[in-house]
């Protein structure tokens, strides 16, 4: 009986146990990131409002006036710059919280976004480069079409022309890397494996 005692106390399985609840813990530590997506929610609602007063603040000077072209057109930018980065919040809220939280279940939704059903890290990662380059060409624009005005120096024009083409370079070397991972994995279902369906026939001829 003592001998039976001493081996059960012996034995590995209390660490594994106690290893399996610390990695559960860590696991269910991916909760504590939800409250940095309900404020992202915030933000979103804060950049309607923002769309909203610029909409009616474009209205209004359509209709009650003659604005110069420019200024419509850097109005209509802005509200442009808005929605591109209410897309960035939308990918960031939904593709983070389904790749680092939980499933959100919506398969079969009519809703459900296109590039939900194959997103992963690297994906996200990439379609947010592609957005920040969406959103810092609304900017560059914006300067080039300011650029008369005495505000708007060379010097200026020269540094946030090359921050886009960073953004570029980093968003081109993101895709690139993608691919080469991709290319790298390796492919299930496709040559070389024997299927069971045919090695047992086979097995049971020789």
């Amino acid at each position: 009986m003592r001998l039976a005692q001493l081996s059960v106390a012996d034995s590995p399985a209390g660490p594994r146990t106690m290893l399996g609840r610390v990695g559960y813990v860590m696991f269910l530590s991916r909760w504590i990131q939800v409250p940095l997506y309900l404020g992202l929610i915030v933000a979103q609602i804060v950049y309607v409002w923002r769309f909203m007063a610029e909409l009616l603040h474009l209205a209004h000077l359509g209709f009650s006036g003659h604005p110069p072209e420019t200024t419509v057109m850097l109005i209509v930018l802005g509200l442009v710059d808005v929605v591109m980065i209410s897309n960035l919040l939308i990918m960031v809220i939904i593709g983070g919280y389904e790749t680092f939280v939980s499933r959100l279940r919506i398969e079969g939704h009519p809703d459900q976004p296109q590039w939900l059903s194959h997103v992963n890290a690297n994906v996200l990662k990439v379609k947010l480069a592609m957005a920040i380059i969406g959103i810092s060409s609304i900017h560059l624009l914006q300067i080039f079409i300011n650029a008369a005005r005495p505000t708007i120096t060379d010097r200026e024009l020269i540094w946030k022309t090359l921050i886009h083409l960073t953004f570029v370079i980093s968003a081109l070397a993101l895709a690139a890397i993608d691919r080469i991972m991709e290319n790298g994995r390796p492919q299930h279902g496709t040559g070389g494996a024997e299927r069971p369906g045919q090695l047992q026939p086979e097995r049971m001829a020789a």
